[in-house]
């Protein structure tokens, strides 16, 4: 009787132990994958300043790579233990799905197709985009009507790609798109004359330009064809990690709505406010309870700065590009965070 109990109890045990475990590695997942090997693998573009761009000296500067370093800074404490992988538009959602990288911030335009059948979890949006047109100033191109029985140039793969052919059937208009897997590839034969139009996000449209040999030879058309709001994600199936990637995202957001940057964060070490205290991990669990140290958030600002200050750095600085869309709500944009509560 005694061993029956004595066995009944170790079974119990046993199954518990092993729910346990199941449930321990099903909370596991992306989140201590990284954390045991010590740094994050993020893909980016690695072609586009302002968002992600690689120097001659090897180093990578832009939005998306900022957004890679936040989450850096609020995993280990140390924005620089990041490992960039240059991906190119037809790999990046398998980069993901195979787990070649934790996190892709690279230029991806929130869409249903690739949130439901693709598979991927976006998080929140970082920059509010919309498609555009790049043409020679000599080319007289000013509408999309003018486009008719000419060439574009459009990478392969996107949703400039896809919004083009719709818009351009929508007007009853015939055109030839010349399509290119790789960004430098597609802006080369623009150069060379191949198309008398390329067509992206306005955003890298601008850039580019600025980088051509004479900018004041090109325009960008005061033409939207599309929605694109671009952010960072990761694979489906992990709450756990996706949702370190969106809090850290909506950190940079919330500390812009605050008032707190990367110069005066330390100023609030003592501050009374108990919204800044929690937000900046000065008491509660917000961050231990997602698996990050309380204070991710001070980290992230400390370290990459707040979500005005990324965007000054890498776009509104460089290419005179105002806030628009992506100033703060309570500016008239849409950057919104949820309540660090």
């Amino acid at each position: 009787m005694i061993l029956i109990i004595g066995g009944g109890c170790s079974n119990s045990n046993n199954s518990e132990n092993n729910a346990a475990q199941t449930k321990d590695s099903a909370n596991a997942g992306r989140l201590a994958t990284v954390k045991e090997r010590g740094n994050l693998v993020c893909g980016v573009n690695g072609q586009l300043p302002g968002f992600s761009f690689v120097d001659e000296n090897g180093e990578y500067s832009g939005m998306d790579v900022d957004l890679c370093r936040a989450v850096a800074a609020a995993l280990f404490g140390d924005s620089t233990k990041v490992e960039f992988r240059d991906l190119g538009a037809q790999e990046r959602f398998v980069a993901v799905q195979s787990g070649e990288v934790d996190l892709l911030s690279r230029n991806t335009t929130w869409t249903l197709n690739r949130d439901t059948s693709v598979g991927m979890e976006f998080a929140p949006t970082t920059f509010y985009d919309g498609q555009g047109l790049l043409t020679t100033t000599a080319s007289n191109i000013e509408k999309l009507e003018d486009l008719n029985g000419k060439s574009v140039c459009v990478l392969s793969g996107t949703t400039n790609e896809q919004n083009l052919a719709d818009r351009m059937r929508r007007l009853d208009l015939n055109y030839s798109p010349v399509v290119f897997e790789d960004v430098d590839l597609l802006y080369a034969a623009y150069e060379q004359g191949r198309c008398v139009a390329a067509t992206s996000d306005r955003s890298q449209l601008t850039a580019r330009r600025a980088v051509l040999p004479n900018p004041d030879e090109h325009q960008v058309l005061d033409v939207v064809l599309s929605k694109e709001p671009l952010g960072p994600l990761t694979a489906n199936g992990d709450s756990r990690w996706s949702d370190v990637v969106k809090w850290s995202t909506y950190a940079m957001i919330e500390a812009e709505e605050l008032g707190i940057n990367s110069q005066n964060v330390d100023s609030f070490a003592q501050t009374k406010d108990p919204e800044i205290r929690r937000f900046l991990g000065l008491e509660g669990n917000l961050g231990q309870d997602m698996g990050l140290p309380n204070d991710f958030a001070q980290k992230i600002v400390k370290q990459v700065g707040n979500y005005g200050e990324v965007y000054q750095r890498n776009i509104g600085e460089p290419f005179k590009l105002e806030r628009g869309l992506n100033a703060l709500w309570t500016n008239g944009g849409l950057m919104y965070s949820p309540p660090f509560r």
